[in-house]
């Protein structure tokens, strides 16, 4: 008869499956903001990264339509589902924004906008009794969309992305990268990456000293496309035979998923593929965490300035003991004895 086994598994190594197993049941949220001026094709690249059609375009589609004058916030909210992950994807559109000769404070409703769900958020924390599971409505990525015809960053762009990169994880966008040739995209991409380092603008991915040297060679390689020169499209054209996504032009088409016509598919893959989790993460601990943090602060300062308030209109009642906190009493004068109280 032989002795039994020690058994020395203790099983927690399990917990990666037991995590998987309640993520898949519950699914979760993603939230993208669009931030461009109309006909940038915002609408068609988002389509294009989610291989589905998700958002319809809110630019104009005749002359006769007025112009915006003030930028509107238009999310649309789907549910998808690969492979058993289920995602409530809600792609907000910002339709009006930088559409005019005059586009100071165009910017001010996106930042109201992502604010508001920072705050709303922060109030279901707050409550006594809290759901168990918080609906997420914070902007979890923001597209940048800049106009390929610029040359560059232009005044409003520097403006907007100092005050986005603030409250959101900004993803800044070539649109429409098939206008340029190759030379006049690599000058681009130069311009911008020195006008964002002289202004200090700092975009996603960010540095962090958690990463270890594989995340470090990762986003080192992304930071080298910044800004991703795109081509987005819902058209499927036969090209020798193959079905290809792309655009056609009379000097040839534009296929997509090409990584040697434009950075479509570097996009995809670092939204979906390598950094999504990263995007949720990073909006949870550094941009709500500041708005908490700032939140909190604010309404501390507010009730201690509310009870001075109180207690100096109360002032001390009759009979009641004096303050602790009182000036002490005058230094007797010269060859007079101080004061003492009853024994």
């Amino acid at each position: 008869m032989t002795a039994p086994e020690v058994q020395d598994y203790v099983g927690f190594d399990t917990i990666t499956q037991q995590m998987e197993r309640k993520f898949l049941k519950r699914g979760f949220n993603l939230n993208v903001i669009l931030v461009g001026e109309s006909g940038m094709g915002k609408s068609t690249l988002v389509n294009s990264i989610f291989s589905t059609h998700l958002v319809d375009s809110q630019g104009r589609r005749t002359a006769q339509e007025v112009i915006r004058k003030t930028t509107e916030i238009s999310p649309v909210t789907q549910t998808l589902e690969e492979n058993g992950v289920r995602v409530r994807l809600t792609i907000i559109d910002t339709p009006g924004y930088a559409d005019q000769c005059n586009n100071e404070g165009c910017w001010v409703p996106v930042v109201k906008y992502i604010k508001d769900q920072h705050a709303a958020y922060l109030e279901s924390e707050l409550k006594p009794q809290r759901a168990r599971i918080i609906e997420d409505s914070r902007v979890h990525a923001c597209l940048y969309f800049l106009n390929p015809g610029s040359r560059g960053l232009r005044p409003l762009d520097v403006e907007v992305l100092r005050r986005l990169t603030e409250v959101t994880n900004v993803i800044p966008v070539i649109a429409k990268a098939d206008s340029m040739t190759v030379e006049e995209r690599t000058l681009f991409k130069r311009r911008v990456k020195e006008e964002m380092a002289f202004h200090r603008i700092a975009v996603y991915p960010y540095a962090c000293e958690d990463d270890d040297d594989e995340d470090r060679m990762l986003n080192a390689s992304i930071r080298e496309l910044v800004p991703f020169a795109v081509v987005g499209s819902e058209e499927v054209i036969d090209v020798a035979g193959s079905p290809v996504r792309g655009r056609r032009h009379g000097w040839g088409v534009i296929n997509i998923f090409d990584e040697s016509h434009c950075d479509f598919v570097h996009l995809r893959n670092f939204m979906l593929r390598t950094h999504l989790s990263d995007l949720i993460e990073v909006t949870a601990q550094r941009h709500y965490e500041q708005f908490r943090t700032s939140q909190l602060r604010q309404i501390k300062e507010l009730r201690a300035q509310q009870a001075a308030a109180a207690a100096a209109a109360a002032g001390p009642g009759p009979g009641s003991a004096m303050p602790q906190q009182q000036q002490p009493p005058a230094a007797p004068l010269p060859n007079q004895p101080a004061m003492t109280n009853p024994a």
